[in-house]
């Protein structure tokens, strides 16, 4: 698909500077996001997004964008809170003759799985500093979603593929594990992005597990795991010792009460969160 202005030139014509307050760093190079959705599309084996509806959170100059229009998708959704950017967005819209929605605003105050039909995907070039609330939220109505095509920053996307037993494991990993099968499709250099982060960026792919579990399970993890991880240095039997039946919920998911957080596997998180909170 051919668009009138590069990305380059499009930052020049709309005088777009990153607005670090908004957490922006630009993609600016085509052949980078144009990788990033051939990589989630071959991942998931598909040729185009006909058969979705897409939704992009922060999309900036419209890198990522340019390169789900040229996929296809049976409609396009993106929300940007930064003006300069909406009005790159309605230059884009006015190439196209896909369903594309504008909508100016907050990403964390807008519901994708009220909007659009199914079956949806999410992809996002994520703003950093909101990254870890959004995928949250996705992740609790993991079922709303056939894919999340999310960018974060490596530490983040570390946290979240983390595996027990090591530093980076902990509540992130617990939530996104028990909801999603991950994919790691790419790591990004700093030096891919204007202006250039300090840090490097991993690019996930999440799928929905087919067991999917209800938002009362997801929310009873999150209460066992923030008690736990809060001090993870601690035996359980002392960071979760005003739970009562701590003893017989370790002894139905085979955890011995002298684990520490980072030991206990997502489904043994599961199970001892149904046990102790069965009311």
């Amino acid at each position: 698909m051919d668009f009138e202005l590069s990305l380059k030139q499009t930052v020049e014509k709309f005088g777009l500077a990153a607005d670090k307050s908004l957490g922006q760093n630009f993609l600016l190079d085509q052949n980078v996001t144009d990788k990033i959705i051939a990589l989630s599309l071959l991942c998931q084996g598909l040729e185009d997004f006909s058969a979705f509806s897409v939704f992009e959170v922060g999309p900036g100059p419209g890198g990522l964008t340019r390169a789900v229009l040229s996929k296809n998708p049976k409609s396009l959704c993106v929300v940007e809170a930064d003006e300069r950017c909406v009005n790159i967005m309605q230059d884009l819209r006015r190439q196209v003759q896909t369903p594309f929605e504008i909508i100016f605003g907050d990403a964390l105050e807008t519901d994708f799985s009220q909007q659009g039909e199914m079956p949806r995907q999410v992809v996002s070039n994520l703003p950093y500093h909101i990254s870890v609330p959004l995928l949250t939220g996705w992740l609790k109505n993991m079922g709303a979603y056939a894919a999340l095509t999310l960018m974060f920053q490596k530490e983040v996307a570390e946290r979240i593929t983390a595996s027990i037993q090591t530093k980076a494991y902990g509540r992130l990993s617990v939530l996104a594990q028990l909801t999603a099968q991950i994919d790691k499709l790419m790591d990004l250099n700093p030096q891919c992005f204007v202006p250039a982060p300090k840090v490097w960026s991993s690019v996930l792919l999440f799928r929905p597990l087919e067991t999917r579990l209800s938002l009362k399970d997801l929310e009873k993890v999150e209460k066992l795991t923030t008690a736990a991880f809060s001090q993870r240095r601690k035996m359980i039997r002392q960071s979760l010792k005003l739970f009562a039946g701590l003893e017989d919920a370790c002894a139905a998911a085979g955890v011995p009460l002298t684990a520490r957080a980072e030991e206990i596997t997502p489904l043994q998180y599961l199970k001892m969160a149904r046990i102790l909170f069965a009311s």
